[in-house]
């Protein structure tokens, strides 16, 4: 061990993001103040990255049991029985920080992360889904980070093979200097075949297979993950970690081989804080000890320190546990696929975490220190006493007619189509894909056994923003809606909450509603929740992003062939809105477009008739009965028709008098004297309501025969609305927009990506 002269001090603490309590607290665990080695540990598994010491006591109130729960919370990812012996494995993680200093690296290494947490547990990657938050796209730092964000996602996926076959991607003026670059991935696996990651069997050998270990990405768990940014961000760049995409395939196929031989006990990536988190959780997870020895770990540079060594966030690194019988066949295989394998340690009965460099002792803690006993923090929430967020610049001009609103709100950032980006991504390797994106509201893909799975991905920071209760509420029911449209029952749900710093009662007071909304919203839906992430501190000098728990739903499917499709597909088609849809302007795209703030709260959302309309729709894809089924969602139900009449190259006609009847049916809600006002404008308040308010999850416009709108009336409100056909979007006589003139408006984000 170092002497004292050469101990770190408790300023070296607090330079890697503990408090000076935290290394009080180390060091009375430890029995004595912490040296390098075991400083530069604690740091890591103690940031919030890695603890989650200010989210812990929130994310045990969610729901995580259910009858198709294989894997839950606490595996690199949760998993769910889709029949025939076959497991989905999927998870959604997040990579804010290190893509908004270096945006290409961080969602590529973003994505080569979670695909490795879901080959983790013996499932091969079939899909990679991401949901991106970026600044205004009239500013030049916005287009920059998402130009190369999406550049990166699709190198990553693209080289490794696996398809990127949905996302989302909302640009709020509160993404500026924080963006966020979550990743969500899916995996197949024979349930027998699985694997977990507690470490076992003591004389077992730890194992370190894949690329070699660098200085990339050190402290990036803390320095840069568990902090807000700064004006120093350049600085940071060396905490961001470097990909390899051809490495990550070589090693899923190594990692894959490994387990289908049956030579590992368990397996574990190296994600955040590398060596230092895979190791302590291992010995965790399975109450044993580890002995690792950085001597043993090969290296791509020379003079790496100890501690460098054990934090270092290399990408394309796992960690495993094997008999010492079976090494030779496992460093073979290793060979075989052309990565370093070195057997670096042992599991031990001491419960401690021992590094060592050769025949010296650099660092010793217990297991239960590092892991379970980090201190959580009693969030401290107050709702705020005023307004969090500026009102965004109003680009709607004052008296726009509906024909001019309907196709600012189609041109807007958020709802523009975004072919743009998906166009990069490969959506088609392993031809499995049978919604591919801009066919459905989810993808779907084709499983062994003939079925078929189908996975959504869906958040509103603005809404959360105004209403962290109801806006989480509603992004849950929104993905669950998604999957009603393509005749898909949810068995899961993954999420990433995006958060800012929870120190700050105002952000505490977010986190814990929102939370409270994801678990109400889950039990009503009975959609057990398996696995996730938090980030929070994503914060910048200019305030904090809008709070967004993104969340990613998977659901099954009896019958590919019938799975359903988003566009208007069948002249004739009576087109109509199901649902308990009862929209209001507040908090949605065209308030955003009128510039108006948010406000302090939603109206409440009734999950039951909800969930009672959804399983109808779905049941109606399911046998066949509707040609078309879209969820209504940013922009309301004219952007929802206009977006069926452009997925399906088709027009359609809508009667005037169930419009007028359904905004006759409407109670102008917001600011007193707003409906006068706006009447004015041009547009009647409860008419921009009918047409253009927002109630995410409750509402669909669906087309189908006479018959099967029959029987969907059976079980639910439907209101027909007209028929599908034409070149044109018209509604009654007062509004005639032709196809050519929708698809041109909906294409703004092309200039972009030139």
């Amino acid at each position: 061990m170092p002497d004292a002269a050469a101990l770190p001090t408790v300023d070296d603490a607090v330079a890697l993001g503990l408090t000076r309590a935290e290394y009080a607290l180390i060091a009375e665990k430890l029995g004595r103040e912490p040296n390098e080695v075991e400083l530069a540990v604690f740091s890591l598994l103690w940031s919030e990255h890695c603890s989650y010491k200010h989210s812990r006591a929130l994310l045990r109130t969610l729901p995580t049991e259910g009858e198709r729960v294989v894997m839950g919370p606490g595996e690199n990812a949760g998993a769910v029985d889709v029949g025939d012996g076959w497991a989905v494995a999927f998870k959604v993680e997040s990579h804010n920080h290190p893509s908004a200093v270096e945006p290409f690296q961080g969602a590529a290494t973003g994505v080569g992360g979670i695909l490795r947490d879901v080959f983790a547990i013996g499932a091969r990657p079939i899909a990679v889904l991401d949901s991106l938050r970026f600044g205004e796209p009239t500013s030049a730092r916005s287009r920059f980070l998402l130009d190369r964000a999406v550049a990166g996602i699709g190198h990553y996926g693209n080289s490794v093979g696996v398809p990127t076959v949905g996302g989302e991607v909302f640009f709020e003026g509160s993404y500026e200097q924080n963006c966020l670059v979550n990743a969500m991935a899916l995996g197949l696996a024979r349930r027998e075949d699985m694997v977990r990651s507690a470490a076992a069997g003591v004389g077992n050998v730890v194992v370190l297979f894949g690329a070699s270990t660098g200085r990339d990405g050190i402290g990036g768990a803390s320095v840069l993950a568990s902090a807000e940014l700064g004006e120093a961000d350049e600085d940071k760049r060396p905490t961001v970690q470097v990909g390899d995409p051809f490495a990550g395939k070589k090693l899923l196929e190594c990692s894959l081989e490994l387990l289908d031989r049956g030579l590992l006990v368990s397996l574990q990536d190296l994600g955040a804080a590398g060596l230092t988190s895979s190791s302590a959780e291992m010995a965790s997870k399975g109450g044993v000890g580890v002995d690792l020895d950085v001597a043993r770990v090969p290296l791509r540079e020379e003079g790496m320190a100890p501690f460098e060594i054990m934090i270092s966030e290399s990408q394309e690194r796992m960690l495993c546990v094997v008999e010492p019988a079976r090494v030779d066949e496992v460093l073979a295989v290793c060979a075989k696929w052309e990565v370093h394998g070195s057997a670096i340690g042992s599991v031990t009965d001491t419960a401690r975490l021992r590094v060592l460099d050769g025949e010296r002792v650099v660092g010793d803690m217990p297991v239960v220190a590092l892991v379970d006993d980090c201190p959580l923090y009693e969030l401290r929430p107050q709702r705020p006493s005023g307004p969090l967020y500026r009102a965004p610049a109003g680009s709607l001009a004052a008296g726009a007619s509906v024909r001019e609103t309907l196709l600012a709100l189609l041109g807007s950032p958020n709802i523009a189509s975004r072919l743009p980006l998906y166009e990069q991504y490969d959506w088609l390797v392993q031809s499995r894909t049978v919604r591919r994106p801009g066919q459905a509201d989810a993808a779907v893909l084709a499983m062994p056994g003939g079925g078929a799975i189908a996975v959504a991905i869906d958040g509103s920071g603005r809404r959360v923003a105004a209403d962290p209760y109801t806006g989480t509420v509603e992004a849950v029911l929104e993905c669950a809606a998604n999957l009603a449209c393509v005749g898909a029952q949810p068995l899961g749900l993954t999420n990433c909450l995006n958060f800012a710093n929870p120190e700050k009662p105002h952000v505490a007071w977010q986190l814990s509603e929102s939370v409270r909304g994801l678990g109400d919203a889950c039990r009503a839906l009975a959609v057990p929740v398996v696995g996730g992430n938090v980030s929070l501190y994503n914060e910048g000098a200019e305030g904090p992003i809008y709070p967004t728990p993104v969340v990613g739903m998977v659901g099954e499917l009896p019958d590919p062939a019938r799975a359903g499709r988003s566009g208007f597909a069948r002249e004739g088609d009576v087109v109509a809105l199901v649902g308990p849809f009862a929209p209001v302007l507040e908090a949605g795209e065209l308030a955003k477009l009128r510039g108006d703030a948010l406000p302090v709260a939603l109206p409440e959302v009734d999950v039951r008739p909800a969930r009672t309309t959804q399983a109808a729709v779905r049941d109606a894809v399911r046998a066949g009965d509707l040609c078309s089924a879209h969820d209504i969602a940013e922009g309301g139900r004219l952007v929802a028709v206009a977006e069926s009449c452009l997925a399906g190259a088709t027009g359609a006609r809508l009667a005037a008098r169930p419009l007028a009847a359904l905004a006759t049916a409407l109670t102008p809600r917001g600011r007193a004297g707003r409906a006068a006002s706006r009447a004015q404008d041009g547009v009647p308040e409860p008419l921009a309501a009918a047409l253009f308010g927002e109630a995410p999850g409750t509402g669909f416009v669906v087309s189908g025969s006479q018959e099967a709108l029959d029987r969907l009336g059976a079980r639910t409100p439907v209101v027909e609305l007209g028929t599908v056909g034409g070149d044109v979007l018209a509604v009654g006589d007062d509004l005639s927009v032709a196809l050519g003139e929708l698809a041109e408006a909906h294409a703004a984000l092309g200039p972009l990506f030139p």
